[in-house]
């Protein structure tokens, strides 16, 4: 008999930690070490989620991601707020991404309408946030979250400040879905003001 299809998916997240192990010291890694757990964690066909949106981005991770090529990460499926970043866009100059599912291109618009006249923007749709966060947990559900924190405690919870607002609709699809949630954190510190994500639904 076939497994079911959660079963599937928490065998594949396992697969995938295995293969990131010796990269991270418990759910901790080294910046120099990114781009090699990146390699390790995505998969070809993927469902990404990189957060943005105008009050924050993974703006670490979107750089480190961006440094890879074909050979480390292709046919990706992009979900994300808003493309903001440079490095976004260098995503689809290198041919990383089959589809992308979005709201609003902000500073990048001229060089997106690029893209689209070039035929390397395939989008999938332009949505609203409600919609967007709405499907995450339906049929957008990431593989693997990239998102920001402020802070990060010793055991791994998270510290969001003053941005609440997409972070956890991000997560606990992702999470609850055996999905893998990868946190960029400002600093590390021993006691948080609040834990606003608990470190069981961090990976790294």
């Amino acid at each position: 008999m076939s497994p079911a299809p959660r079963d599937s998916r928490r065998q594949n997240k396992a697969g995938r930690i295995r293969r990131a192990k010796g990269l991270a010291k418990g759910k901790f890694v080294s910046a120099k070490s990114v781009p090699e757990l990146l390699k390790r964690i995505i998969e070809p066909g993927d469902i990404l989620c990189l957060e943005g949106d105008n009050q924050k981005q993974a703006d670490f991770l979107a750089n480190q991601l961006a440094t890879l090529d074909r050979n480390d990460l292709r046919n990706i499926h992009l979900v994300m707020s808003c493309l903001t970043l440079p490095a976004h866009i260098e995503l689809f100059k290198k041919g990383l991404i089959r589809q992308v599912d979005f709201c609003y291109a902000g500073p990048q618009g001229t060089a997106v309408a690029d893209l689209l006249a070039a035929g390397k923007f395939p989008v999938g749709a332009i949505h609203t946030y409600n919609e967007l966060y709405a499907r995450y947990y339906i049929d957008l559900t990431p593989r693997v979250a990239l998102i920001a924190a402020a802070q990060a405690d010793r055991e791994g919870n998270l510290f969001l400040a003053a941005n609440t607002e997409e972070t956890p609709a991000i997560v606990e699809p992702t999470a609850f879905s055996d999905g893998i949630v990868f946190a960029q954190v400002n600093e590390i510190v021993e006691k948080l003001p609040r834990i606003d994500i608990p470190a069981d639904q961090v990976d790294y």
